[in-house]
């Protein structure tokens, strides 16, 4: 199963290179040095998606905030059982 989860960028680095452009992305308190070579639009404060350490996407804020909502309640939900 693939699983990409959005997060949110905080910080830029080697953005001079597009193929070498990483960004410190934060996944709701949880932070990554992620790819950002698919994105070269991406910057800090835009939501991507991610998947196995590169941003495929920009995501709009609000679909990403409903996603997060959404994983937060899937969470809780495990912890009831």
């Amino acid at each position: 199963m693939c699983l990409a989860v959005p997060g949110r960028i905080i910080s830029l680095s080697n953005a001079s290179d597009p193929l070498a452009r990483t960004g410190r992305v934060d996944f709701s308190g949880v932070s990554r040095e992620i790819s950002l070579a698919y994105v070269p639009e991406a910057k800090v404060d835009d939501y991507v998606i991610v998947h196995a350490g590169f941003a495929l996407s920009v995501l709009d804020e609000e679909e990403a905030k409903a996603s997060l909502q959404a994983f937060r309640e899937l969470d809780a939900a495990g912890e009831d059982r």
